[in-house]
């Protein structure tokens, strides 16, 4: 009898360390789960504060690109259809809190502004060498390369220590792309009203730029696949002979616009005006600016005669060079407490009304 008792004893006891042991297992898989859920719910959380503070970033963004355009107008208004660097435009802003502009102009809630920064710069996009120009409508329906367009810019490749073979490359490339484009041929309107083709503000038609049958020839749904338009130098890289290092070198120097566009003398880089002007050597186009930073040209006939000045006394194309821009870059960032938006917008402003209108924005990741 008392061995059955010791023994039932034992057994009690290995039971009891049982239970314990399967009560400490629940508990532990209790708090694993919970605190699973608390991690997942505390991220859900964090996301969504994310996705808010990106959300208000982003419409900042947007009230700061309103604010630059009100400005680009009302440069246009006062300037006398004259873009040149000394304008109002062209002055960056430095990193700056909003509450800083809110509390300029009287805003009563200016202090919810103090988490956030505003900083950018407007950039001329016609003072430099646009690739659009490579491709010609001399008529309705027709595209053709430009042999004028494609020597200047293989004077730039050379000048720029570049491959000048990759001028036609492009200029085929570009010409390809345009096959369904619908702003293949349109031209922008000059300071003085004359166009060379109808025109819409920001190179639209019919509110779009896309085509219904994408990659495709017009008329025939079995032909290959034609290339993507050229939206940015970035495009470059799909052309065959341009590299990182290439499209990087040749960044300041050249863009992409939807239509064909004269290069702005009061804001080019002597490389650029060196291109464009037959027979003008470099030195002769650093002469050239370094005398544009006392006067800016006002006309064609400034322009003539600073290129007299500076040596050269071939007539220049008129079509070529002129002393108003009608496509600018936007450069913003804007810092919300942890969001970040960095964002570049090209704007198109009428030469005629002054009136601007978003082309196109481009987030940089």
């Amino acid at each position: 009898m008392q061995g059955e008792a010791t023994n039932t004893r034992g057994k009690q006891k290995t039971q009891s360390g049982v239970a314990i042991i399967s009560a400490l297992l629940v508990v532990a898989l209790s708090a694993i789960l919970v605190s699973g859920m608390l991690w997942r719910q505390q991220v859900q959380i964090r996301r969504i504060e994310n996705q808010r503070l990106l959300s208000q970033a982003q419409w900042v963004a947007r009230g700061a690109l309103d604010w630059t355009r009100l400005i680009l107008r009302s440069e246009g208004d006062t300037s006398a259809g004259i873009t040149y660097l000394g304008g109002l435009w062209g002055v960056p802003i430095a990193k700056t809190r909003l509450s800083d502009f809110l509390g300029q102009i009287g805003e009563v809630r200016a202090e919810e502004g103090a988490a956030t920064y505003l900083s950018g710069s407007i950039e001329d996009a016609q003072a430099k060498f646009n690739l659009r120009n490579l491709v010609s409508s001399p008529a309705p329906g027709v595209l053709q390369l430009d042999t004028d367009q494609i020597g200047n810019y293989q004077r730039l490749l050379v000048s720029l220590g570049v491959n000048s073979q990759l001028a036609k490359t492009t200029a085929v490339q570009v010409r390809a792309s345009l096959a369904q484009s619908a702003t293949r041929f349109q031209t922008v309107t000059s300071a003085n009203g004359t166009t060379a083709a109808p025109s819409i503000q920001g190179g639209a038609i019919g509110g779009s730029s896309f085509t219904d049958k994408p990659g495709l020839e017009e008329g025939d749904d079995s032909s290959a696949h034609a290339p993507l338009q050229l939206t940015s130098v970035d495009s470059l890289l799909d052309i065959p002979g341009y590299t990182p290092e290439i499209v990087a070198h040749l960044r300041p120097f050249v863009t992409v616009l939807p239509t064909v566009t004269p290069i702005n003398a009061n804001t080019a880089s002597a490389e650029v005006i060196a291109a464009v002007v037959p027979g003008m050597s470099l030195s002769a186009a650093q002469a050239l600016v370094a005398r544009r930073q006392t006067v800016f040209f006002r006309n064609a006939g400034d322009i003539q005669l600073a290129l007299r000045g500076a040596g050269q006394s071939i007539p220049f194309d008129q079509s070529e060079l002129d002393v108003n821009t009608s496509y600018f870059l936007i450069h913003g960032r804007v810092q919300h407490e942890r969001a970040e938006v960095d964002r570049t917008t090209l704007v198109y402003r009428d030469a005629l009304t002054h009136t601007t209108r978003i082309v196109r924005v481009q987030d940089q990741l």
